[in-house]
């Protein structure tokens, strides 16, 4: 390793990442390190071991490096017997690119207008600072770990302490309306299901995404205090939390935290959901912060699906005693979670039944409404987005129902703690293949009928379910091929080369996983439907409703993929992503001004008024929400994601249709399952007093009485 450091930076100012940077070359290292701004020689003092680099975390082989992130870190690094330099596992502080991992020879470009930009090998811009024009003469990396730009007078114009990712560092704080986003897994750094921010009254902790909910919060007390804004700091003896609540400048709440003489201390929101102090010096290494005394309050303390019950876990299909319907992830590790045995595919309700787990509840049960256990279930059945749902009795004829749209983990609760009329349940979709759903509605039905009748009366429903299945088509029969006007049809092989192997996720939704690509000269986003049967019917109506229509609002379906099992979709690729990251105050870049946001309303305007009135038949497109409004490089606004789309002939006044769409985007006339194009009308109200106003419609980390923009 070369000797060679720089403290500071300067603009025109261009890293290339490959092995021209200084780099770690030993074999038994299992990341990789190009250093852009180190802070010291070879081996780095106590006080001074961070550093700003590309890093890749290898998968066993240094041989194939896609996916490097520009970071900051903190290192132990000493020297071996012979003098080389050995060195520890880093631990990421912050970093730039976690959702999009760039590969070999991107480059950081501190440019000569004063921005630090981050571009793919291709080009593309993946990052930036946006400081272009402010005099930025100089960059640092403090001792502190904090990546700095400053101007001619030596101020400091924007700083990585500013836009925080996971961690906190000492002499940082977490402001208002900031947010830590845990990782989603302990090598993967995209965006996870938990985040840490601060509200008026304190600290708090939430888990999910389109729905996310408390699971922690700090003590605080006080009245209200005027031009007071709250925050959280990390000091080298405390988690200091000030609220607006306060009435002098000391902390309404303090975390004490073992002190530490060298002062490498951070606190990081893990993946699991655990807030964690990491210290170098001593025994308090990856000590929970959040006062949470009993381990079920966690959502995931037993994994997806896992049951706890006094920190022991189980799977749901245990225990009821059943087995088969879930396995476990790890079967070392019970807390790891269960998974589905079989694939789920959204939207075919016919062959999905419920399980029912009694005396069990969720993390935070936030109703829905107050309804019947039978309605409950049934409006779970009909929402895509809904994996289970949570039903409490309040009495013999009603109760709460509450539907989760992400799978944590479920806690057991005494039947004995219930009053005589009030009971806890869990119901949990569950889907087998064509062949073991028809056997389970075979066995179901045998053993209700032999309860009531004779065993020959049994024997001739079980018959009957057998010929009707002889003569129903499968679903895999379906021939794509007789669909008309169909866009252009790629092979697997192709467009698995055409995103790296699957290797470029930058998205995700309901029914798939999406992937960046380039076909030709063309960048391509690629959505595969994750599982055997996931979402083919939503596949098929994606591709046979937007396969044959063009209009500037509407994402543009390029081809599609129907080979076996897989099941792909390729669209035209926008840069800007979906709305959701622009109006709800969680990107990097500067917020959307009021002129661009009104030019997005009018946008999606335009194309709902294209399929509903300019189409040979009106399209409902029935999931108009700011995730499936996505933007271009100019934030053009289009329509994306047809897959609940319904076709309504235009001398039809109404169509019947199953509840479908977005808990929150829903029209009432939904839930009697008749619908015309006007549901699309009621939902594109709902994204426009989004964009205006910059909060989701359901938002339960607000004041009861404020959950509901549309209510306030």
């Amino acid at each position: 390793m070369s000797m060679s450091f720089a403290l500071n930076a300067e603009p025109n100012t261009v890293w290339y990442n490959n092995s021209s940077l200084l780099q770690n070359t030993s074999p038994d290292d299992n990341f990789l390190m190009r250093i852009i701004l180190p802070h010291a020689i070879a081996v780095p003092s106590i006080n001074d071991r961070y550093r700003a680099s590309f890093l890749h975390l290898l998968a066993g082989s240094a041989t194939s490096c896609d996916a490097y992130i520009f970071s900051i870190f903190f290192v132990y690094a000493d020297t071996d017997f012979y003098g080389g330099l050995w060195l520890l596992w880093p631990e990421i502080v912050w970093f730039a690119n976690r959702d999009h991992p760039v590969g070999e020879n991107a480059t950081v470009q501190f440019t000569e207008r004063g921005d630090l930009v981050l571009y793919d090998a291709d080009g593309t811009l993946v990052w930036s600072t946006n400081t272009a024009n402010k005099y930025i003469v100089s960059m640092n990396l403090t001792g502190s770990g904090n990546l700095v730009l400053l101007d001619r007078s030596n101020v400091v114009v924007w700083r990585s302490f500013d836009h925080p990712t996971d961690t906190l560092l000492i002499s940082q704080t977490l402001q208002m309306g900031q947010k830590l986003v845990a990782r989603t897994s302990s090598t993967n750094w995209t965006e996870g299901k938990f985040y840490v921010t601060v509200l008026a009254d304190g600290l708090y902790a939430f888990a999910g995404i389109d729905a996310p909910l408390a699971y922690y919060r700090s003590p605080t007390g006080g009245t209200v205090a005027t031009n007071r804004s709250a925050y959280v700091a990390l000091k080298n003896g405390s988690l200091e939390v000030f609220t607006s609540f306060r009435e002098t400048e000391a902390p309404d709440y303090h975390i004490k935290l073992p002190a530490d003489p060298f002062g490498q201390v951070f606190a990081r929101l893990d993946w699991d959901g655990h807030m964690r102090l990491y210290n170098w010096g001593n025994e308090s290494w990856g000590s929970d912060i959040f006062d949470i005394s009993d381990p079920c309050a966690y959502p995931l303390a037993c994994g997806e699906y896992g049951i706890c019950s006094h920190g022991q876990c189980i799977c749901p299909d245990v225990a009821v005693g059943q087995s088969g319907l879930f396995e476990l992830v790890d079967t070392r590790e019970f807390d790891r979670g269960c998974l589905l045995t079989s694939s789920f595919s959204c939207g075919s309700a016919e062959r999905t039944w419920f399980l029912a787990v009694p005396n069990v509840t969720h993390f935070n049960f936030v109703y829905n409404w107050t309804t019947n256990e039978e309605h409950c279930k049934l409006s779970c059945l009909n929402d895509c987005s809904c994996w289970a749902s949570f039903f409490q009795h309040k009495n013999t004829s009603y109760g709460f129902c509450f539907l989760a749209s992400d799978i944590f983990s479920m806690i057991r609760v005494s039947a004995q703690s219930y009053s005589s009329n009030f009971s806890s349940s869990a119901f949990l979709k569950i889907q087998d293949s064509t062949h073991k759903s028809l056997l389970s509605k075979e066995k179901r039905a045998i053993v209700s009928v032999a309860g009531s009748f004779s065993f020959v009366a049994s024997v001739i429903v079980a018959v009957l379910i057998v010929l009707r299945r002889r003569t129903e088509p499968l679903e895999d029969e379906y021939n794509i091929d007789q669909l008309p006007g169909l866009p252009t049809r790629f092979s697997f092989v192709d467009l698995k080369s055409a995103i790296g192997d699957f290797s470029r996720k930058f998205g995700a939704g309901g029914f798939g996983s999406v992937f960046e690509g380039q076909i030709g000269d063309k960048n391509v986003a690629v959505k595969r439907l994750d599982g055997v049967n996931q979402g083919k019917r939503e596949f098929l109506a994606e591709v046979q409703t937007i396969g044959s229509i063009n209009h500037i609002h509407l994402v543009r379906l390029i081809g599609f993929c129907a080979e076996k099992t897989h099941r792909l979709l390729v669209y035209e690729y926008m840069p800007n992503g979906s709305l959701d990251k622009w109006i709800f105050q969680n990107h990097q870049a500067a917020p959307l001004d009021l002129e661009t946001r009104l030019k997005i309303i009018s946008d999606i305007a335009r194309g709902l008024a294209y399929l509903h009135n300019d189409c040979r038949q009106t399209i409902a497109h029935l999931d108009i929400k700011p995730q499936n409004i996505l933007l271009d490089g100019m934030f053009t606004a289009k329509i994306s994601d047809f897959g609940l789309a319904r076709l309504i002939e235009h001398e039809q006044s109404s169509v019947m249709t199953k509840l479908r769409g977005t808990l929150g985007y829903l029209a009432p006339e939904l839930l009697a399952s008749v619908i015309t194009e006007k549901v699309d009308v009621y939902s594109f109200g709902v994204v426009i007093m989004e964009i205006l106003c910059g909060r989701r419609n359901l938002d339960y980390s607000q004041p009861e009485e404020s959950r509901h923009l549309v209510n306030c």
